[in-house]
Parts: C-alpha cells; structure tokens; sequence
C-alpha cells in the first residue's frame, strides 16, 4: 500500500512568496511492519550484500557481551503486538519477565570485532532524494548498537554505497550481533512507501524579517481562533437544563473547530524516517555541519526518528492511516529512540564518499 500525506493545510509560498527560495525536496521512508527481500529498499532487512564480502565489524574496544540480546527485543515486540487489545498470557508475560539486560556473552571480549547491525538498504530506484557518487544506486546504513563510541557516546554509523547491478550471490545468513546496549537501538524490520514531499526551511535559519513575518501570521490565525470561540461557542452552562448537555455541546463545538496551524509543526519540515529534505533545530540552537574534509555544507542524507508523527505534528500522518492514527505500530513503526528521539547521518554534496557526520536531537 502506497502512503499519502494530506496536503500542506496552507499553500505557505502563496501567504510568503520568498519561502520559494527556502524550499527542499524530501522522501518519505514511511516505514510500516513486513518482510522484505534482499533486493528492496527496507529498514533492518536483509540487504544486497556479495557472499565473498566482508561484513562491517566494530573495532572499538567497548562492553559488547553486555546488554538486551537481539532475540529477545524481537520477541518482545512480537508478544506485544499479537497481544495488542488484551492481557498477557501466562505464557507471554513469563517469556516477558524472562527477558533482562545481562551479561549474555561473557566470552566475547571489549576488543573483539563485533558484527555490525544492517539498519536501512535504499535505491535510488525507489528513493529520488537518494544521491551518492555517480554510477552507484544502493545505499547500505549499518551501526553498532551501543552508545559507546566519541566524545558524545552514541553509536557509530556506517555507509556503503554500491552498484546493485554488480552484486552476485548474496551472502547468507548474514552477521548480526547477539546483543545490543539497549532495546531502543535495534530497529524492527520495516518495508517502505516512499513518498516525496516539500519542506521549506527550519524557522530559526530564515533571514529574521521572514521570522518575523511568519510569527505575526501566525500570531493573527490565534487572534482568529479566539475571536471565533467567542462568537460561535455554546453558550453559559445556565442556559442548558443539565451540566451534562453543556458538556456535549462543549465537546461537540471543540471537534468542528479547525486545528491550529503552525509553520514548523505543519509548514516546514515533515517527521519520521527520509531522505533529504532539512533539519530541525527544536531541541537545541541550529549548528553547521560542515564537511570536514573540504568544508561544505552537509544536508542531512537520512533522518532516523522515533515517530511517524506526533502529536504536534499529525498534519502529517498520511491518509491511509488516519483510521489507526493511535496504533504503535503506526507511530512508532520502528521503535529506535536515539539521541532525545531523532538521529540524522549528514553527508558532503561534493563528495558523498567523504565522511559523514552525525547530529542529534
């Protein structure tokens, strides 16, 4: 099934014509629950990867025997979407209660190589915000998954990039580490429904009179709001015969109100997992990411989010899924929660070969 997002609730370029020069394209991954092949663009699924290729290992001497074994994180998540709507079993809630952060593997070593965790597989194919360095179509994300590595403790990201056309046999099974620092690290395995969209740029890195041109805008659709409530909302509890019906009418009024409208949460820049598009700068000030090789500019080339949508953000949520808009596994469809809930890999446009970067909020 396709996924669609609903249309922008304000044609933002026509209230602000100078956004035209602020705006991006982005993909939307729209990662949802299924079993992908080898040769499909997917979150954690098995990957184009040539049997007589060495997999990616982690070198840095780490804990990596201690943590959540990667069985039981996918056991878990599968006990609780079958018994979504229910009680657990006696069964399910033992293998539940089972499951600990332990020292699973005490023979592997902090120096040992450590296989690392296929995380996404993208085509340019599938992807038209996807770009890597020419004649190559098959971009291949991996990570250790323990937040043990630089300065900032977090996990390290791995990029290959091929030619899918070049790949022979593939290797099966593939490597995989037993066990993972946490729960929120390991992602589960998602087909994906990209979709293209616009974004225009973060607020705070407009030139400031847009700034504030969008603020007193936005300023005026609450002025708005609030004139009609005063106009159009029930009236005084005494004027009905019981506090009961007031609250109906109440509740009846606020559910034909229009939902308020917010540049960032609905104008600018779309949620959960893609490719392209900008970064959000709502946790911390915005800071340059510059390529450390020759300098330029690095846009984010994959964002990792813990949400599909938010609560702020549910303009968003694509209209295939508006009759389960409260399901998990709409929202959170992956169940990675890195950094305070959103990682982006950023990459050189000059040279998509040099190495990326890494920012989080």
């Amino acid at each position: 099934m396709t996924r669609t997002t609903p249309p922008r609730p304000v044609d933002v370029e026509g209230v602000f014509p100078a956004l035209a020069a602020h705006r991006r394209t982005a993909t939307r991954l729209h990662p949802r629950h299924g079993a992908p092949g080898a040769g499909d663009s997917s979150v954690a699924g098995p990957l184009l990867w040539p049997a007589g290729e060495p997999w990616p290992v982690c070198t840095v001497a780490h804990p990596k025997g201690t943590g959540h074994l990667l069985s039981d994180v996918r056991l878990r998540r599968r006990i609780q979407d079958g018994a979504r709507g229910r009680d657990f079993t006696v069964d399910e809630q033992r293998r539940l209660d089972a499951m600990k952060a332990a020292d699973h593997v005490p023979d592997l070593r902090d120096d040992n190589p450590l296989p690392m965790l296929a995380v996404a597989q993208l085509s340019t194919r599938d992807v038209p915000d996807l770009v890597g360095p020419e004649g190559q179509d098959l971009l291949q994300v991996f990570w250790c998954p323990f937040e043990a590595h630089g300065p900032e403790r977090t996990i390290d990201v791995v990029l290959k990039w091929r030619r899918s056309a070049d790949v022979g046999t593939v290797l099966t099974p593939q490597p995989e580490p037993p066990v993972a620092g946490r729960e929120e690290c390991v992602p589960t395995t998602c087909v994906v429904h990209p979709e293209q969209v616009v974004e225009h740029e973060y607020l705070g890195l407009l030139d400031e009179g847009l700034q504030e041109e969008v603020s007193a805008w936005e300023e005026g659709l609450l002025d708005e709001d609030d004139d009609d409530d005063y106009e159009d909302g029930p009236s005084s509890a005494a004027s009905y015969a019981t506090y009961e019906e007031y609250e109906a009418a109440m509740a009846a009024a606020r559910a034909e109100e229009p939902e308020e409208i917010d540049y960032m949460s609905d104008l600018s820049i779309a949620p959960g997992w893609k490719v392209g598009g900008f970064a959000s700068w709502h946790l911390t000030d915005p800071a340059p990411v510059d390529c450390q090789v020759c300098g330029t500019a690095m846009p984010p080339l994959l964002t990792v989010d813990k949400w599909e949508c938010d609560g702020a953000s549910r303009s968003w949520l694509p209209l295939e899924d508006r009759d389960a808009e409260n399901d998990p596994r709409v929202l959170d469809p992956v169940g990675v929660y890195l950094g305070r809930g959103l990682m982006r890999v950023h990459t050189c446009p000059a040279d998509p070969l040099h190495p990326h970067r890494l920012s989080f909020q």
